[in-house]
């Protein structure tokens, strides 16, 4: 299998690690998004930072699942997912530490890696 599909899985699973560490800083598990509103800080970024990770998950799976049926070298899709993954992990660390321009800077290369694995089938 595919590096970049396992690339997938984390991306897939990301957001889950992020939302833990969101509610470590408390709440109800009965009434998980009413929670929202009483995280304050860090751990509220997290939870926005959660939420922009789902948010961006499917172009990067269909990107990848499209590059390479679609017949893009997989050393290529490899490396691109890789290097897409490291920047969404980035991104998050950033979102959570409150560095909104360097954040910002992140998703838009993370954004331009997608959008590269997409269109890498055309370059075969």
């Amino acid at each position: 299998m595919l590096w970049a599909y396992w690339c997938v899985l984390v991306a897939a699973l990301l957001p889950l690690a992020i939302v833990s560490f969101a509610k470590s800083g408390g709440g109800d598990n009965h009434h998980p998004r009413d929670d929202v509103d009483r995280l304050s800080g860090v751990h509220r970024r997290a939870y926005a930072a959660h939420f922009n990770a789902y948010e961006n998950f499917p172009f990067f799976a269909a990107a990848v699942i499209i590059a390479v049926t679609q017949g893009a070298t997989p050393s290529a899709v490899n490396t691109l997912a890789s290097v897409y993954l490291a920047l969404r992990i980035l991104h998050a660390a950033l979102y959570i530490g409150d560095q909104a321009t360097l954040r910002s800077l992140t998703f838009l290369a993370g954004f331009l890696v997608n959008i590269a694995i997409f269109v890498l089938p055309v370059f075969k």
